[in-house]
């Protein structure tokens, strides 16, 4: 069993920064791939990015290129989302997800939601114009 608890989320004008972190206890987060997901009000959630046990960026949504970057620091237990100039529709309940693989993981195609193992409870995350 893995428990994900997201923080860092608040209030930030737009061309703001902030920096959320995923902090992990149970079983060995370095066995874990983990991701990054928001849900806007109103909206499905969608899929931000997604890094290996080694901190190697796999995917990253076209919306956060350039922007976001997602980093972990396997010694903490935590995953990090930074994001930069964030916009009002970057306005969203940010969760992160770990999903179990191995060493060699290198997925051909973009894991679907159904294939992450653990869920965050989400961190608001509000950019005001």
């Amino acid at each position: 069993q893995v428990q994900l608890v997201e923080s860092g989320g608040g209030l930030v004008q737009a061309g703001g920064s902030l920096r959320l972190s995923c902090a992990a206890s149970g079983r060995s987060f370095s066995n874990y791939a983990m991701g990054w997901f928001r849900q806007a009000p109103g909206k499905e959630r969608r899929f931000v990015g997604i890094i290996s046990w080694s901190g190697q960026l796999l995917y990253r949504a076209d919306s956060a290129a350039g922007r976001f970057t997602i980093s972990r620091d396997n010694a903490k237990n935590t995953v990090y989302l930074q994001m930069n100039s964030l916009k009002p529709e970057d306005t969203a309940v940010y969760y992160c997800a770990a999903r179990y693989s191995g060493s060699s993981y290198l997925p051909k195609d973009l894991p679907k939601e159904s294939e992450y193992n653990y869920w965050g409870q989400g961190t608001q995350v509000t950019v005001s114009s």
